[in-house]
């Protein structure tokens, strides 16, 4: 049996980013997203992973990504792949949802899973869906997956908008083994 521990809770206001900078003491982390808004609209949420205690950001990451999508007005419900939101051998921040809205009623929340950050043996897998209320008017539900490419010590993250400031509130969790 196993249960998950609230280790952070953080709550952005304008903020042009959130960093975790404890990524130790467990095997597998998960990060809730809650009310992601941006203060520019239509930009991409994203996040990226560092070894050195987030004194700087680009590892390089291998990731795929598709989507739902579906207009409020009950139009172009589809699902594709995404090739603005995959990267191949990368140092580039990974895109978890891309054109979200910033009015009042428009925002993003979803998971992040990381598994076994601080493994010197192998490279560190993510997983994460999202949903996301659209600058256009859309509901999107993308799923991302993919590796850091690294047998480094893998120890924070950075979660921030590709343009703007954002507000949010993302809770991390650790999973304990019982």
């Amino acid at each position: 049996m196993s249960d998950w521990k609230l280790l952070n809770t953080s709550t952005a206001s304008g903020a042009s980013s959130v960093e975790f900078t404890d990524l130790t003491g467990y095997k597998i982390f998960k990060f809730v997203f809650i009310d992601v808004n941006p203060a520019t609209d239509g930009t991409t949420f994203e996040f990226q992973t560092s070894t050195d205690g987030g004194s700087s950001y680009g590892m390089t990451i291998t990731s795929t990504n598709f989507v739902a999508t579906h207009g409020e007005d009950g139009s172009n419900g589809r699902i594709e792949y995404v090739t603005a939101g995959d990267l191949a051998q990368s140092t580039s921040y990974q895109p978890l949802g891309l054109y979200v809205g910033s009015d009042s009623d428009e925002c993003m929340a979803g998971e992040l899973y990381l598994f076994n950050p601080t493994s010197t043996t192998y490279v560190k897998h993510f997983y994460g869906t999202f949903n996301n209320y659209t600058s256009s008017v859309y509901t999107r539900n993308p799923y991302v997956a993919g590796y850091v490419n690294s047998t480094s010590d893998v120890d924070a993250i950075n979660f921030k908008m590709a343009s703007g400031n954002l507000d949010a509130v993302i809770k991390q969790y650790g999973l304990v083994a019982t």
